[in-house]
């Protein structure tokens, strides 16, 4: 199959897939991520055709919205690139890819390692840090129903993957557990650059929000 074929009708999948999806995770967060991981791959010696497969699918099935269930996605991933005849190696990275993109606590050793990874991670991370990622923070909160801040519950550093997965802390907590720790697990220089502005924004939000929460301005 002609490779701008394929990358359309993966396309087309996405986003019926991902139609009713919640909107932290949509069509629009796939969208934003491939076009980070296209920026990022310009400056890098990689197989373009994983990277473009592997950030519209890193998401296809997202574990938290399936009952915790890691497999799914990377199946569904893989169940449909058979369907377009992908090669069977392209396959395995693409599928491996979306099994180790994930934060998870940010202390699960990847099994995998690849520089396309790298790009689709970075791309995937900086979509969860910066305005976007403030906003996709407190719309997944909001989601889950969770409060905007509670000073009597710290974040929890450190966690382990099971906890980090059942943690139900307000939602400014999850700034310290993931989103400003992300600059530096960045990998590639591009990813690295975009996220410095990035993680500035998030601490004058953090600092304006406290301003705020005990009205000092």
């Amino acid at each position: 199959m002609e490779n701008t074929q394929l990358i359309s009708n993966t396309i087309r999948f996405v986003k019926t897939q991902l139609a009713q999806a919640e909107s932290g995770h949509d069509w629009f967060h796939i969208e934003r991520v491939y076009k980070n991981a296209l920026l990022i791959a310009q400056e890098e010696n990689c197989n373009l055709t994983i990277v473009k497969l592997a950030a519209l699918l890193h998401d296809i099935a997202d574990s938290k919205f399936h009952d915790g269930d890691e497999a799914i996605g990377p199946r569904t991933a893989q169940f449909f690139l058979e369907s377009q005849q992908v090669d069977p190696t392209i396959i395995a990275n693409v599928v491996q890819i979306i099994e180790n993109i994930s934060f998870k606590g940010g202390n699960v050793s990847a099994t995998f390692a690849s520089i396309e990874l790298n790009i689709v991670q970075d791309a995937d991370r900086l979509d969860a840090i910066g305005a976007i990622g403030i906003a996709r923070t407190f719309n997944y909160g909001g989601f889950k129903n969770r409060l905007l801040f509670d000073p009597s519950i710290p974040p929890v550093l450190n966690q382990s993957k099971e906890a980090y997965k059942k943690s139900t802390a307000p939602t400014l907590n999850h700034f310290y557990e993931k989103l400003l720790l992300l600059k530096d697990k960045m990998h590639t220089e591009r990813g690295k650059k975009m996220a410095v502005k990035r993680h500035h924004f998030m601490e004058l939000f953090l600092s304006e929000f406290y301003a705020e929460w005990d009205c000092e301005i």
